[in-house]
């Protein structure tokens, strides 16, 4: 007799009612009737889209005391009962202070039709946290469960009552009876809810039924499903199987085996020739249709969906897929939706499915716990690696328990193609003890792996500095760090990941990564009207926000991870539309994508269009480029190209889905400055005032100070533009250079947080003004830093400014700045690589193009409004501010600069940088990002402070409009 549970795989369930008994059968073997299916009736919604109404009775907390109704399924504390509380951060003390003990009593009443005597009935629950006490028509159905993520099963067909009206009570405790549950999934870094918050549902099976079947389907066509029987098999029972295509045609014959009589186990196996293998880039499922018969009549048919493919981890070699090399890029995702918790939808399972896959991402980890079977459907359909993992965070399930729920987990979960790891727990959360259970359910014999643990193998050490990761790469052991470049806020995600994923896939024993996290598992708090509450630093770790809000940390993803990858020098001389391609696919040739391309023009600065126009373009086939390989791409531009702005080219997968657009242009940036047309005869004039030189240009009235030669006063037509104080030298640098786990006084950030202002001393030496034509100039220098500016304003109003400065040492920030109050700004429309600004770690993501943003300033982990109106932008050409006094329209004319608007706002916690005030700003280095975890000089070359030394020259021209 095998050990395993009575369990029935969701996708049995489903496609079971779907599909029936529809292959071809042998003639000897072909029935004259169909088989009875598995019947399912849902007793509650099948997500939080359509919940049912059940009474509810909270022991404590709001709304407790009394019997009301509650959604089904949902997690108690969004329908606005019982306390939130946010796991046990990071061992310290539970956040609210005491714990969470709430129960909650559930009662449902359901029809039983009387048809169903003489059917075996099971009562499904898909999730409840934590332990869960059942009564069906007040008699207890067992003992409790425990475990909060897992599917478990309860035969009740003795306690019905056929034709009739039945009465279902459920009671949940929050905090578990067992420790080690406690332990394992509520000590966690994440939010703790309580409640039934996954569908509720009644299973009709016949007499004699199939239970579950577990399939090894290999690359080689290999195919064996283990097929378990809901009872010992008498004489005469056989399993029938019919293995169907994706487009529901049989392939091969019926396969058909006898199970030893009294045993509940058949296995059966065939050879599938030349399948059609499953991988994240070809996700081919196939269905098996399975029907137990009786003396040669069926008495049940069922089916699941599975995939042919072979994977394994090669010691010292790599991971590998259907014999082919693959490298992760992958996410760590938890199951979570801010109005809902971590009751979702069908729809939401696949949406997130998607979104990983639109960063072109081709993995996730299930953290840390097993997800719905929904999202593991839409793996197996989109294509991802799953590492499917079962529940711990820093705890671990005793022995009993971790080898219960590991049977439940694997028998729910073992025909998804897409899982091609099994986790136990997650760093120091697994329990050696257990780690054999897998394979007791497994027939495929998936390796298990110990996130942060060195297991299998593999090391999968979590958050590795570069240089660390190089050290680990030396290693004998395959190196897969579960979780690296902690996305806090705009730190992580994509800093410093390009440097990290050159290391990586160019060493031969690395396995890729995971990125911590897909999105900020904020709480929308139904007791503080629906704020979006992360727990401060704890909870908002996401590439994307709470509601799946991209940062800026998604397109450059998705350009770090392209499988197809471009490169072109379209200002040399000498180019003529031929693109390098890389294709970094490991299935995929390149003649599968199409590449779109266009050339644009785009529109004027002083214009109020955004985008662009197209003046040519067109769409065509790849170069046929095997993987891993690389080629040409040949563009049939026109003889006049060059009068195009700029190149876009799109690559799309087979699918036609975009991969990343690339983007160049051959003009300088002076070439998209546009000047002010003077009046005929026009001519700028000035004067001495005490203190000031005073300018005009028609409505133009600029003002300088005599004493620091500054730019003090604009006005136009009469009212004042408060652009003034400057151009200032800026420089600033980190305190120090400690490494990541520095800790200060209570309250106060790291030092390697900080950023300090370079001390430098720039008196003016002498300054001047005189006319040069129609124009006026007014020239400064200066002793120190900034040495010399250089003031022309024509008679049109075109205020140009060159400067020169000089600096020796190390910064992390170093440039030119403008004082001008951040509250009179109401938007920006730039022509530069957008929409997101840059960080010096992470310059990859942005479009060159012609865009707008309003203004905004979100606070980091609080306020969801992206891209940020904040911070650096980068290959900037021209900039239009919209402000309450007007358009100021600024041009640069410096190759290679930064343009910087304003500071970046921090998290109130200062986690990542404290930033040195600048306001309009033209700078020549701007910082790097640092993670939670990572110092920022720890994270790879892009990440390093920049030794300068000798005089950088910059122009830049100021216009303004009323």
């Amino acid at each position: 007799m095998s050990r395993r549970p009575a369990l029935l795989p969701a996708t049995f369930v489903a496609t079971a009612l779907i599909l029936g008994v529809t292959g071809r059968l042998s003639a000897a073997a072909a029935p004259a009737v169909a088989a009875p299916q598995t019947e399912v009736k849902y007793l509650s919604g099948t997500g939080s889209a359509d919940a049912v109404n059940w009474e509810f009775f909270c022991s404590e907390g709001r709304r407790s005391g009394t019997w009301t109704t509650i959604k089904v399924p949902s997690c108690w504390e969004q329908e606005g009962f019982g306390t939130y509380q946010f796991g046990m951060p990071f061992y310290g003390k539970p956040n609210p202070p005491g714990l969470a003990r709430e129960q909650g009593k559930y009662r449902h009443s359901f029809d039983v039709p009387a048809e169903w005597n003489g059917r075996r009935v099971r009562l499904v629950f898909e999730g409840v946290m934590t332990d869960t006490q059942v009564r069906v028509n007040g008699i207890s159905t067992g003992p409790a469960h425990q475990g909060g993520f897992y599917r478990f099963k309860q035969d009740i067909t003795g306690l019905l009552k056929f034709g009739a009206s039945n009465q279902l009570e459920v009671t949940v405790d929050k905090e578990s009876a067992n420790e080690s549950v406690n332990l394992a999934e509520r000590r966690a870094d994440y939010w703790n809810f309580g409640g039934i918050f996954r569908p509720v549902y009644l299973e009709v099976l016949p007499a004699q039924y199939i239970d579950r079947a577990a399939i090894d389907a290999r690359a080689d066509g290999a195919f064996e499903a283990h097929v378990f029987l809901g009872n010992a098999a008498p004489e005469g029972v056989s399993v029938a199987a019919q293995i169907l295509d994706p487009a529901g045609n049989p392939v091969g014959s019926v396969i058909e085996t006898a199970p030893a009589p009294g045993s509940d186990r058949a296995v059966v196996r065939t050879t599938v020739p030349a399948p059609k293998l499953w991988s994240a880039e070809t996700p081919h499922l196939y269905r098996v249709q399975l029907t137990l018969k009786q003396g040669g009549a069926p008495v049940h048919a069922t089916t699941a969906r599975f995939g042919f493919r072979t994977f394994e981890i090669r010691a010292g070699q790599g991971l590998f897929l259907n014999g082919q090399r693959i490298l992760i890029k992958g996410v760590n995702r938890h199951a979570f939706w801010p109005e809902t918790g971590r009751t979702l939808t069908r729809e939401r399972d696949y949406a997130d499915v998607r979104l990983i896959k639109s960063m072109n991402m081709n993995a996730v980890r299930t953290a840390h716990y097993p997800p719905d079977e929904t999202f593991l459907e839409a793996c197996d359909e989109l294509g991802l690696y799953v590492m499917d993992e079962l529940g711990g965070w820093h705890g671990k399930y005793d022995e009993p328990t971790g080898r219960r729920l590991i049977g439940e987990m694997v028998t729910r979960d073992v025909n998804h193609p897409s899982i091609v790891i099994w986790s136990n727990g997650n760093e120091g959360g697994w329990n050696p003890a257990v780690d054999g259970e897998f394979a007791v359910w497994d027939p495929q014999r998936r390796p298990v792996l110990h996130p942060q643990g060195k297991f299998g193998g593999v090391d999968t050490m979590h958050y590795r500095s570069y240089g660390e990761t190089q050290e680990y790469l030396r290693a004998p052991e395959l190196f897969l760090p579960t979780e690296f470049l902690h996305a806090l806020y705009d730190g992580g995600g994509a800093a410093g990941l390009a440097d990290y994923w050159e290391m990586m896939r160019r060493h031969p024993r690395s396995g890729g990564g995971y990125l911590w996290a897909l999105a900020d598992e904020g709480v929308a708090r139904s007791d503080q009207g629906g704020r979006i509450d992360n727990v401060g630093a704890y909870a908002p770790d996401g590439i994307v926000g709470p509601h799946h809000e991209p940062e800026g940390s998604v397109p450059a993803i998705r350009e770090i991870w392209s499988p197809v990858q471009l490169s072109a020098a379209v200002d040399a001389p000498d180019f003529r539309g031929v693109l390098r391609v890389e294709n970094r696919y490991d299935f995929t040739p390149l003649n599968a994508c199409t590449f779109a391309w266009k050339l644009v023009r785009f529109p004027a600065s002083h214009a109020r269009d955004v985008g662009h126009v197209v003046v040519t373009g067109g769409e065509l086939a790849g170069p046929v480029v095997a993987p891993h390989g690389a080629g040409d791409l040949t563009l049939p531009l026109p003889g006049n190209w060059r009068e195009a702005d700029a190149l876009h080219v799109t690559v799309k997968d087979p699918s036609g889905a975009e991969l990343w657009t690339w983007s160049w242009s051959w003009k300088p940036a002076e070439a998209f400055a546009s000047s002010a047309k003077p009046t005929a005869g026009a001519k700028a004039e000035y004067r001495h005032d005490y203190a000031e030189i005073v300018v005009f240009a028609g409505a133009l009235e600029l003002r300088f100070n005599k004493g620091t030669g500054e730019l003090a006063a604009v006005r136009v037509a009469g009212k004042p533009v408060s652009l003034g104080g400057g151009p200032r030298f800026v420089a600033a640098r980190r305190g120090d250079r400690t490494l990541d786990g520095s800790v200060t006084r209570e309250g106060q950030p790291p030092a390697d947080r900080v950023y300090k202002a370079v001390p430098t001393v720039s008196t003016l030496t002498g300054i001047e003004v005189k006319s040069d034509g129609a124009d006026v100039v007014v020239a400064a220098r200066y002793f120190g830093a900034l040495q010399e500016t250089r003031w022309r304003i024509t008679p049109a109003g075109d205020v140009t400014l060159d400067y020169t400065y000089a600096y020796d040492g190390v910064v992390e920030l170093m440039g030119v700045t403008f004082e001008y109050p951040e509250g009179n700004v109401q938007a920006l429309r730039w022509l530069g690589r957008g929409p997101y600004r840059a960080w010096q770690n992470r310059t990859q993501g942005g479009i060159l193009d012609v865009w707008s943003k309003r203004y905004n300033d979100p606070i980091p982990g609080e306020s969801f409004v992206y891209p940020e109106f904040k911070g650096y932008h980068a290959d900037w050409r021209w900039a239009d501010f919209t402000t309450s006094e007007g358009r100021i329209l600024v041009q640069n004319g410096t190759p290679g600069c930064y343009l910087g608007v304003f500071t970046p706002r921090d998290g109130r916690d200062a986690l990542l940088y404290t930033l040195p005030a600048t306001g309009i700003a033209v700078l020549d280095v701007i910082p790097a990002v640092r993670n939670k975890v990572n110092a920022t000089d720890l994270v790879g070359p892009s990440s390093q402070a920049q030794r300068v030394e000798g005089e950088r020259h910059g122009r830049v021209t100021f216009r303004f409009e009323p």
